[in-house]
């Protein structure tokens, strides 16, 4: 008999383990949080309910827009590519507090560079939400000066000088070939393949033995501290949202940014957030615990505490998903018609 109660214990406890995880898998759910799309076609609908305009996908428009992604004649200098400060091999940032752009100079409003990784999924580009969609994003750092410093009819000259690149833009884009749009449209088909689906997105869809006990445990503090109210939606963050809303940020002098017109700040994405320190938009915390606490009080007001922190980091990290496998491109050899270099 004694055996008999200790294994009904333990289908109860069981069952009670097998509930709470469909609970906090509707908590979930209920507070906007949605799994990675499968597909492309799943990247369709998604940027259509997102309001997010985007030209239709290609696999042929992905692989030219690779080449450039890591092009560095894009760059008036030579030497600067988008992935310099968005490498695919460093979370999809640089691992510096403010990115480093032409002539090696630092940006002068002290940003941080955001991830690449699923921006695609975001309603908003840029730490002050100026461009709506990736192809829109592409264009400001290559023509920026203290980023690519390379004018939109420079960039058109320099891949417009090389053969191949010639052939494979009619090719994809049929008459209109290289233009500075299109340019930025190949960009943005590739980045959007840039996708990490994580033992997270598993939880969501429907495996609760995807997380551990204690990652649960840090998903249902993050979901009842209210962090949730800004960093929802698929990329648990990617739209715009006012900042500093209980209290003041302690390293708001660091550079000049204030955000939008209205004082909003594009939430920054905590996909692959263990990867991608240091944090906030000017890059000011290096450690994942110490930014949940400041959060705790400069958005919600309340004191996160060094337990706590752990709790939700631990969840945080299980965030962290599995990267595309990206070959480096070959580039086609210069031409006596390509533009120089200028440092």
């Amino acid at each position: 008999m004694k055996r008999l109660i200790v294994s009904l214990s333990s289908i109860l406890v069981a069952s009670t383990l097998t509930l709470s995880a469909a609970d906090l898998l509707s908590q979930a759910k209920d507070s906007g949080l949605v799994p990675l799309p499968k597909d492309q076609a799943g990247v369709d609908t998604m940027l259509t309910e997102l309001g997010v305009k985007f030209s239709k996908f290609s696999q042929e428009k992905a692989e030219l827009g690779k080449k450039l992604y890591f092009e560095p004649r894009l760059s008036k200098s030579g030497l600067i590519s988008c992935n310099t400060c968005h490498n695919l091999g460093l979370g999809g940032t640089d691992g510096v507090a403010a990115a480093i752009g032409h002539r090696w100079v630092a940006n002068p409003h002290h940003l941080n560079s955001p991830t690449v990784y699923n921006s695609v999924l975001n309603s908003a580009q840029f730490w002050d939400g100026r461009a709506g969609d990736l192809a829109d994003q592409a264009k400001g750092p290559i023509e920026a000066e203290p980023e690519m410093a390379t004018p939109a009819k420079l960039a058109v000259e320099k891949i417009s000088s090389l053969p191949e690149y010639k052939e494979e833009f009619k090719k994809v884009y049929g008459r209109s070939g290289v233009t500075f749009d299109n340019i930025a449209d190949a960009i943005a088909n590739f980045e959007r393949t840039l996708l990490t689906p994580s033992r997270y997105d598993a939880f969501l869809n429907g495996d609760d033995k995807a997380l551990t006990k204690a990652e649960k445990e840090g998903l249902q503090l993050f979901l009842d501290k209210g962090c949730a109210a800004c960093h929802t939606g698929v990329n648990l963050g990617g739209s715009m949202q006012a900042f500093e809303v209980a209290g003041k940020y302690k390293f708001a002098n660091l550079g000049d940014f204030k955000g939008d017109a209205n004082g909003m700040v594009k939430t920054p994405t905590l996909r692959n957030i263990a990867e991608t320190a240091p944090y906030f938009h000017n890059g000011a915390i290096w450690d994942l615990n110490e930014a949940i606490k400041e959060m705790g009080s400069v958005q919600l007001g309340i004191n996160i505490t060094n337990a706590e922190a752990k709790k939700i980091a631990t969840f945080l990290k299980s965030l962290s998903g599995e990267k595309p496998t990206i070959t480096y491109p070959q580039f086609p050899i210069s031409t006596d018609k390509t533009p120089k270099p200028e440092l």
